[in-house]
């Protein structure tokens, strides 16, 4: 029985391990790119005398109230226009920058006491030296709650992938879980009830994983600045 180009029978098969390859390459390199993305801008914006730095971080926070239906149209445009569209490249770069996830560790590098880099300074450490040996460990609780949120917002992402794939070779798996459903006739709900549970299962288990991480992130990290 088959639905669009998916059959019921390819979600017991190799066909929901496509999806769910897909799901995980495009979820670990946003996750990726957001951590390290996020992290440098945050160390720019907290540890580099900038002329203008506070202005620079407003302008970046205000693009948080641009809807995303609003520059819906104009990214697919961009994805066709580049030959990026039913690629990795389109699932992955345009969510490699967070705006959430620079404010966060933001806020949390303004927690930390400034004395740290002077002293670092004392000691002959350059900047790279602190950012990597004293500010990434101290960093841990919060670079985990951005991974996690990262995590569950590009595991859950349906409408992006929905529109910028075409075939079931690049589909992650909300798109492929929507095509099992049946267009028409009745869907068999065991076996989607049963893909539902693998779709779930892998953010129930970072979350256990990373709870620590992600409490302890989110409680320290204040509203200081």
């Amino acid at each position: 029985m088959a639905f669009g180009d998916v059959t019921i029978l390819d979600w017991r098969g190799p066909l929901i391990y496509i999806y769910f390859l897909n799901s995980v390459i495009t979820t670990l390199a946003v996750i990726a790119g957001v951590l390290t993305t996020s992290v440098l801008a945050a160390y720019a914006l907290t540890h580099i005398n900038l002329p203008g730095r506070d202005f620079f971080f407003l302008a970046i926070l205000a693009t948080i109230m641009i809807p995303n239906d609003l520059t819906l149209v104009p990214k697919v445009v961009m994805m066709f226009q580049w030959g990026w569209y039913n690629t990795y490249a389109a699932l992955i770069v345009p969510f490699l920058v967070s705006v959430f996830g620079i404010f966060l560790l933001r806020q949390f590098f303004l927690t930390l006491p400034r004395e740290l880099e002077d002293a670092a300074k004392i000691d002959g450490c350059s900047r790279l030296t602190f950012f990597r040996l004293v500010l990434l460990p101290l960093s841990k609780p919060a670079l985990a709650a951005v991974g996690i949120f990262t995590f569950l917002h590009n595991w859950n992402s349906y409408l992006w992938p929905l529109i910028v794939t075409s075939t079931t070779s690049m589909r992650t798996l909300p798109v492929g879980l929507r095509f099992f459903v049946a267009q028409e006739g009745a869907t068999q709900w065991t076996l989607l009830m049963a893909a539902s549970v693998f779709v779930m299962a892998p953010v129930l288990l970072v979350f256990l994983l990373a709870q620590r991480y992600f409490i302890e992130g989110v409680s320290i990290t204040g509203l200081k600045g």
